[in-house]
């Protein structure tokens, strides 16, 4: 899954594909580097993020989104909480919700399950504001891994049944460096959910923490390193900023195990 961000303020490349043509392009771009999906976001949810309006996110994604619709030969997925952004979204031609709040925000669970497409599930304690002020487990992945069980369970009382569920750990998302670690070390403890797990780790901050204080841009071996150790432990969609780097990596596991 490819990233592209149509924000000026994302952590990794906010402001350069903001532009319509500019987002085109990466898009086009990151296809012919082996994206199988595209993840459109107008709304950064990094740390401390200032809240986007309904309006402000819909200028941004759906012009994007329609352009894309009409020339993109992979899904495209809409990275959204808005029930408006996600309705307008699917009309313009996107075929997925990635959710970081889970659906949980007023109405969002009836559009999703209104509007028939795939959904992504994704934990986070708290909210992108304030999530890394002091986040708080007893057991990490046995509290991410109950919380999604109930986001599903809510998800198909409301009509969506479990055939177009994702589920996502959201990595980053209100978990201290230690929580992050032991998510990814015991990953396939999510797997039991019976669900296509979706991992997105991709230049964030834990790889940076691990390696020192890392910048942003030194950080795409330690990316692809935790990659490879989701995709082995169960993730079977890794969503990412560096596509033709993360597909090499993965291409040459699978010829190993299939040798």
């Amino acid at each position: 899954m490819g990233i592209l961000n149509v924000t000026p303020d994302s952590f990794s490349d906010g402001g350069r594909f903001r532009a319509p043509e500019a987002a085109r392009a990466r898009a086009r771009e990151m296809v012919r580097e082996g994206a199988a999906i595209i993840d459109i976001g107008g709304e950064s949810t990094r740390p401390g993020a200032a809240p986007v309006s309904e309006q402000q996110e819909l200028e941004r994604v759906i012009p994007v989104i329609r352009a894309l619709a009409a020339e993109c030969p992979v899904p495209l997925s809409i990275d959204t909480s808005k029930p408006a952004v996600m309705r307008e979204a699917v009309a313009a031609g996107a075929g997925m919700i990635n959710d970081v709040l889970a659906l949980r925000a007023p109405a969002a669970l009836e559009t999703a399950a209104g509007l028939g497409v795939p959904v992504c599930l994704m934990h986070m304690q708290g909210e992108p504001r304030s999530m890394q002020r002091a986040p708080r487990y007893d057991d990490v992945v046995a509290e991410v891994a109950g919380f999604l069980q109930r986001r599903v369970d809510a998800c198909i009382a409301a009509g969506i049944p479990t055939e177009r569920l994702l589920i996502d750990p959201g990595f980053g998302f209100g978990k201290t460096l230690g929580h992050n670690l032991s998510l990814l070390r015991h990953l396939s403890r999510l797997t039991q959910l019976n669900l296509p797990l979706l991992v997105g780790i991709s230049r964030k901050s834990m790889l940076g923490a691990v390696l020192g204080e890392r910048p942003v841009e030194g950080r795409l071996a330690a990316g692809l390193a935790a990659a490879l150790l989701a995709v082995r432990a169960g993730a079977v969609i890794v969503r990412s900023h560096d596509v033709a780097a993360t597909v090499d990596a993965l291409r040459l596991v699978e010829a190993v195990e299939s040798a």
